[in-house]
């Protein structure tokens, strides 16, 4: 043990030489120091403030009951989509829910089309729900189900969903309230992952979530800097819809159309909470092929988002001070900057140090990930998390993540390189290459 030691000292000597602590984290860790450990120090912060906020907090009114439309975007799901129309007819809201499932190319997937034909809401056991299924006979893609759906929907909030996802019955009550503010233009919705138990890499993802999704939108949403609000569920005013044109075609709809609505910051007092107790449960990839070929599409459409179609949008004075620096330093930064910066570190390590000096590096570097990720994991379990049980089941994989984190960065130089050497987001299995194509370059 002692011999480890002093080689580990005189390894630590050689690459930090006789400077002092803060010298040598700032040489291994310049952008962590700089920019990763203000983040999580403003998620952290925003998560106590929610949490004291939360024991003083006054259930919200039930006199706020608008006519919410559900617009679930349907294609190859088959039978599973009856279990998010059940979901939605046993919501507790006391007001109006108007069902719309869209089937995407209905003349191939019969099987959807038929399940949701077959679906019956009895008026006795749910009144006040209406379910009106709408088929897309030539399959448009997820934009074109989106827009057709609000096209047919007469609610005054509508809530764009996934159709292999499901909801707490009190979805509907927790997410509206928001909306009593007319200041509010949408809100972002909690997801879990539905099949965590199919195999490690839902687990994980599972875990992914939890933190990524779950943890950091309570924080963020704090300083009203949600980054993104989730394709799979999200809720939207209708008449903001109709004013902007409704989604927009080519690809992530999801973080287009929040990115378009950032757009009207800078003029209005805009915010886009995040709702921890509105909780939906999505369907994730169970083999590790499938989630690379899902991160290629998600991380290459940040490029195709940020440095091709909304680069001219991405100002303070459009989007106001706090919520563009956060877009510039979480979305362009760390998503798109810093895979490259990842790997160029790994290969010029590589090349020029020996591997005695790799491992020590590697050993340090993966202790501080793993020291963040139990910190946020132990924060979210014991402050956030409204399933504590079932998720602390999740902490063998913690020691994973940090690994896990790494190949996603590493991957996302694919993924950037993708789109832009080959314009990836026009081979998105999101929508048909013919409507895609039609859609303006960028």
């Amino acid at each position: 043990m002692e011999t480890i030691v002093q080689a580990a000292s005189q390894i630590a000597g050689e690459i930090f030489g006789n400077g002092g602590l803060s010298e040598w984290l700032l040489r291994l860790f310049p952008f962590f120091i700089l920019l990763e450990l203000p983040v999580y120090l403003l998620i952290f912060v925003g998560v106590l403030r929610w949490k004291l906020r939360e024991r003083h907090r006054i259930p919200p009114s039930r006199l706020y009951t608008p006519k919410v439309s559900c617009i679930v975007t349907c294609y190859s799901e088959g039978a599973e989509t009856v279990i998010t129309l059940k979901s939605l007819c046993e919501q507790l809201y006391p007001g109006v829910l108007e069902i719309i499932p869209v089937v995407d190319g209905a003349s191939i997937n019969r099987e959807t089309l038929a399940a949701i034909e077959g679906f019956r809401v009895d008026p006795h056991l749910h009144p006040r729900r209406t379910i009106r299924p709408l088929a897309k006979w030539q399959r448009g893609g997820r934009v074109s189900s989106l827009n057709a759906g609000l096209h047919h929907a007469t609610g005054d909030i509508v809530l764009a969903l996934d159709g292999d996802t499901s909801f707490d019955n009190d979805m509907v009550s927790q997410i509206v309230q928001h909306f009593a503010d007319p200041n509010v233009p949408a809100v972002s919705g909690n997801l879990r992952v539905r099949n965590r138990n199919d195999s490690l890499v839902a687990r994980i993802q599972a875990l992914e979530y939890l933190l990524s999704i779950q943890m950091s939108k309570i924080g963020l949403g704090e300083w009203n800097t949600i980054n993104n609000i989730s394709g799979a569920f999200g809720a939207f005013r209708r008449k903001l819809l109709t004013r902007i044109g409704g989604w927009d075609t080519h690809t992530a709809e999801d973080l287009d159309i929040t990115l378009r609505i950032k757009s009207y910051y800078g003029r209005h007092h805009f915010r886009i909470p995040f709702e921890p107790r509105a909780i939906g449960h999505t369907d994730v990839p169970t083999t590790f092929r499938q989630f690379l070929m899902q991160r290629l599409r998600w991380d290459g459409d940040l490029y195709f988002l940020f440095v091709r179609k909304h680069q001219r949008n991405l100002s303070p004075r459009l989007m106001g001070w706090p919520d563009f620096l956060m877009t510039l330093v979480t979305g362009l930064f760390f998503q798109l900057v810093m895979p490259f910066l990842i790997v160029s570190y790994l290969v010029v390590g590589f090349i020029l140090m020996p591997l005695s000096t790799i491992a020590f590096v590697a050993v340090l570097i993966y202790s501080v990930y793993f020291a963040i990720t139990l910190t946020l994991y132990l924060a979210c379990l014991l402050l956030v998390s409204e399933r504590p049980r079932e998720d602390l089941k999740l902490l063998p994989l913690v020691p994973l993540f940090p690994v896990f984190m790494l190949v996603i960065r590493c991957w996302g130089v694919v993924c950037t390189l993708n789109e832009a050497l080959r314009r990836g987001h026009e081979e998105s299995s999101m929508a048909p290459w013919w409507v895609i194509k039609r859609g303006k370059k960028f």
